[in-house]
């Protein structure tokens, strides 16, 4: 799967309807997650995802793509989606195998806000 085509599946899990987010994501999958329960399998996260409005819109930023080996592919970045007037951001890492020709599966995600430190005066 070349850059471009990356990038593409990588957004669309982010906007496209839970049924493409139910075909694209491995029944192994482990994502990590900024709200309980933190850590999800594949399945908890398509759960999650089928009584969630989507995004409608998502920016990926400061991409980097590695290949460690044939068939693997992991992906880092900064999201910032929207929707209405709500905005989430999160440096965020997935990892896809390849099950067949052209057919990926996301096998790992993590998303992780922005950290803040408090400012004292």
């Amino acid at each position: 799967m070349d850059d471009q085509r990356v990038w593409a599946f990588e957004e669309s899990l982010w906007t496209a309807d839970a049924d493409h987010y139910r075909e694209s994501i491995d029944d192994e999958c482990l994502m990590v997650l900024p709200q309980p329960p933190f850590v999800m399998s594949g399945a908890q996260a398509i759960e999650a995802v089928a009584a969630t409005p989507r995004w409608s819109s998502v920016e990926l930023s400061g991409r980097q793509v590695a290949r460690p080996e044939e068939g693997l592919i992991v992906v880092a970045y900064h999201a910032r989606a929207t929707k209405g007037d709500e905005t989430y951001e999160a440096h965020c890492t997935s990892t896809y195998r390849r099950r067949a020709h052209e057919d990926w599966l996301v096998v790992q995600h993590q998303q992780t806000p922005p950290l803040t430190a408090a400012v004292e005066a």
